[in-house]
């Protein structure tokens, strides 16, 4: 048995190394011992990422016992015509140096900005649900959106504001069916994630990225879905991550929006993680008053900052770049482009949108 002093002996008692991928029981263990680890540090990205989309695991780790250590997952992303970038995490609502101490946590981050002017970025994008000790510019207006679980799922029920009972109720005398399992539901969930994504003028991850994730998460990751008779018209991808139940993505089919198919959908799998013993069901990150931040809170959802930081590289020769600026109108392009192009042409492009 490694013990979490194995993890750290094996390293520098000051400098930070690039963790080897063969260290993921190690990883894990250090993991269990963090308490502010969430999701973006669980290793299992470090195959699901590098699997689906060709990007260059970053994994640093640091500590000399078991009273002082920490890690820090990033992603090398090397983008066409937009230059590299190293991405603390890409695609997730957080990530960044999770450690024992202030000290140790700024020697990942100066560590893995060293790492990243070596691989030639442009910048270093980090995300985390703390603050880092860095004077990069900052972007807080997205939060996480956690609400905590009792035991009984009635109790829950019974906090709930009445329009919400009512919407779930609604659901269900509209005929709506709820299901989990996995694999064998991915391509049913995709195919109203890609339809959503097209209408709110986003490009969709590939197919592949979630058989990835599934493949790598094993049991701790879930699909459900919401059917009217034969017919899909909602799914999620939930995952399990310590006491914790996320769902980084759902989507509902616009035709079925009236059936309430979404109220149902998030009941049930709230439902079922009080069953199963979890004590808080994180929806996911939103920005601050918009339509998915409304949706969120009205199930008692609280606020959680999110602290995203891009760190500028000094020695990067920045590219010219189509960042910023011209987001409305790329969204508005992409919803009148067919079904057909979006479905073919989106992966290729979400590839490299680490947001």
């Amino acid at each position: 048995m490694h013990s979490v002093a194995a993890v750290t002996s094996q390293l520098s008692s000051t400098v930070p190394t690039v963790a080897p991928l063969d260290a993921r029981p190690s990883w894990n263990r250090a993991i269990e011992r963090l308490r502010h680890a969430r999701l973006a540090h669980a290793v299992e990205w470090s195959t699901a990422i590098q699997r689906a989309y060709g990007h260059e695991p970053l994994y640093l780790t640091s500590g000399d016992d078991e009273q002082d250590f920490g890690v820090l997952p990033a992603f090398v992303v090397r983008r066409p015509l937009f230059g590299n970038v190293v991405t603390s995490m890409p695609f997730l609502d957080g990530g960044g140096p999770c450690s024992t101490s202030p000290l140790r946590s700024r020697l990942l981050l100066e560590q893995l900005i060293a790492e990243a002017c070596r691989r030639g970025a442009k910048f270093v994008d980090v995300r985390c649900a703390e603050p880092l000790p860095t004077s990069a510019p900052l972007a807080d207006h997205k939060v996480n959106l956690r609400l905590p679980l009792p035991a009984r799922a009635d109790t829950l029920w019974h906090q709930f504001d009445k329009s919400v009972r009512n919407q779930i109720r609604k659901a269900e005398r509209s005929g709506l069916s709820f299901e989990f399992g996995r694999q064998p539901l991915l391509a049913s969930f995709y195919e109203i994630f890609v339809e959503r994504m097209r209408d709110l003028g986003s490009p969709a991850h590939d197919l592949r990225w979630f058989e990835a994730i599934l493949d790598a998460f094993g049991p701790r990751a879930r699909v459900a879905l919401v059917k009217k008779g034969s017919t899909t018209v909602g799914g999620l991808i939930a995952l399990a991550f310590k006491d914790d139940l996320t769902v980084p993505w759902a989507a509902c089919s616009k035709d079925h929006f009236a059936l309430c198919p979404n109220m149902l959908l998030y009941w049930e799998t709230i439902r079922t993680a009080c069953a199963d013993g979890f004590t808080r069901f994180d929806f996911g990150r939103s920005t601050r008053q918009s339509g998915t931040y409304r949706f969120k809170r009205q199930w008692g959802a609280q606020e959680e900052p999110l602290f995203w930081y891009r760190i500028p590289i000094a020695s990067a020769v920045a590219p010219v770049s189509a960042e910023g600026g011209s987001g409305a109108f790329i969204t508005r392009a992409w919803r009148r482009l067919p079904a057909t192009v979006t479905r073919r042409v989106g992966p290729r492009i979400r590839r490299y949108l680490i947001q």
